[in-house]
């Protein structure tokens, strides 16, 4: 499974092994939507840990992560999950939104997506507006948000003001947190393998067009 993998590190092996895990574990229960969301569940739990034991590591070594609630300048830059991600969090609005809040995250969609679909891919990278779901300065589905916001953490503020304000500034980035970014897209990488082998096929949207996906069909694709 993990072994054909030849540029994995050790860590990497151990991610990988742990999303794969998850969906086989979730086949073995018998493959649903249930044990679908369980296993998206755990996966989103133990990567919450991972980034609470780091955070807890930086600042006894006085090291400050700047992320915090109403810090939200990475929400207007383009995000991207993957479909089953996507699925997850479509279950939880419809579960947790009211009509007329689901009637403005589409509406919120619809705008974003219709001025970054006239983009090229390179100018999306630089594009700057805020996520259909950020709402008063915090995500409104934030217990449901997808792995790319979850392992995205920044030592300092100033970067993320920068990369905000100045996209242009080709020389700067956010200061984030490596081993989070690795770990997350590690265990999505296993979770999406172990998917395949199961005969399901995923893909990776950015958030509005996932989105707009999602609430206008009730039963996405994978």
């Amino acid at each position: 499974m993990v072994s054909d993998h030849k540029h994995f590190t050790e860590n990497d092996r151990i991610f990988y092994s742990d999303g794969y895990l998850l969906v086989q574990s979730s086949i073995q229960q018998g493959f649903s939507n249930e044990s679908l969301f369980a296993a998206i569940r755990s996966m989103y739990e133990a990567i919450d840990g991972l980034n609470d034991s780091i955070v807890d590591l930086a600042e006894r070594q006085k090291i400050g992560v700047a992320c915090h609630k109403g810090c939200h300048w990475c929400c207007h830059q383009a995000v991207y999950a993957n479909s089953y991600e996507l699925h997850f969090l479509s279950e939880q609005i419809k579960k947790s939104f009211s009509d007329e809040e689901l009637a403005g995250l589409t509406e919120r969609t619809e705008t974003k997506y219709a001025r970054t679909s006239e983009l090229t891919e390179a100018e999306i990278l630089k594009f700057k507006a805020p996520c259909p779901l950020l709402k008063n300065g915090a995500c409104s589905i934030y217990a449901a948000r997808p792995m790319a916001c979850r392992i995205y953490l920044s030592t300092k503020l100033e970067t993320c003001l920068e990369f905000y304000q100045h996209p242009e500034n080709e020389d700067n980035f956010p200061a984030l947190i490596d081993f989070p970014l690795r770990a997350g897209r590690m265990m999505n990488e296993g979770f999406r393998a172990a998917l395949k082998e199961f005969g399901i096929e995923t893909a990776e949207f950015r958030m509005e067009d996932g989105l707009r996906i999602v609430l206008k069909n009730n039963q996405p694709n994978f």
